[in-house]
């Protein structure tokens, strides 16, 4: 096996795990460069290389400050790195993006020029499904077609209405924390409505969603709030949740929740791309 495979082999144990990371690849080198076309490394959030070898100095700050923006953003990148009078040869400054193309100055003695693809390997978003319901079912099913890791959170005796989950949780008490994005949704339909709304405002998530009327998702909250549980825990509860499509039966309904997620994550993402 290859250097090169070592890297993806340790890349693949590091996603099956959840951690994110930067696999960055040299896709093109011209001139005298250390790193030649096909050698990887993996760069960790906190901004350090675990892994691999992808050049000297002259090409480090650009690609760790690639890494950085594809953490935040999640988009792919390609880095051009080259020497300052062919950068103006080009017409572009350093730091500049053309094209799809961002550039940098590489300022080593060796002239090289360097093409460096950096790609973010992020967690994949997380799905939690509070509840047994038709709708419920049908939003699990869904959310695993969309690429989301479900959990189906619900009593023991109710697991048996999903059968192909990735992960289960007897009842609603979900983990504090979660390494990528977390949607939960709470399908209960007067099974559990509580405990599980309980449970779901109970930890951070990006999205919380209730499958429920206005004035009974009101109802709800105004007893939570004799409870205890925060005013601003509540206000993040989506009540009724999913975008307005007229749906009637459980998979149209589910079909307006996981529409209304993928709206909401995709505006997320897109606002850290125009911060960065």
């Amino acid at each position: 096996m290859s250097y090169a495979e070592d890297i993806l082999s340790l890349a693949q144990n590091m996603r099956e795990k959840g951690s994110p990371f930067v696999l960055a690849t040299v896709v093109r080198a011209l001139a005298s460069t250390c790193a030649k076309p096909g050698a990887k490394a993996i760069i960790l959030p906190n901004g350090t290389f675990s892994e691999g070898w992808i050049g000297s100095g002259c090409t480090r700050g650009a690609v760790l400050k690639a890494a950085k923006d594809a953490l935040e953003d999640g988009q792919s990148r390609l880095i051009s790195v080259e020497p300052g009078d062919l950068l103006a040869k080009r017409g572009v400054a350093p730091g500049e993006e053309r094209d799809g193309v961002h550039y940098a100055k590489n300022s080593c003695p060796s002239r090289g020029c360097m093409d460096i693809f950096v790609e973010p390997m992020l967690p994949r978003p997380e799905m939690f499904v509070c509840g047994s319901s038709p709708v419920a079912v049908a939003t699990a099913e869904l959310a695993a077609k969309l690429g989301f890791a479900v959990t189906a959170c619900v009593p023991a005796s109710d697991q048996e209405a999903f059968p192909e989950v990735e992960k289960r949780i007897e009842g609603y008490e979900l983990p504090p924390t979660s390494p990528g994005e977390r949607f939960i949704v709470v399908s209960t339909q007067g099974r559990g409505d509580d405990a599980a709304l309980q449970g779901a405002l109970a930890v951070d998530a990006d999205y919380v969603a209730f499958i429920a009327s206005s004035r009974k998702a009101e109802a709800l909250k105004a007893k939570l709030q004799e409870r205890g549980l925060p005013a601003d825990k509540l206000g993040r509860l989506r009540a009724p949740a999913g975008i307005d499509i007229h749906a009637v039966t459980p998979e149209e309904i589910a079909l307006s929740v996981l529409a209304e997620i993928v709206a909401f994550r995709r505006s997320q993402l897109k606002g850290h791309a125009h911060e960065a």
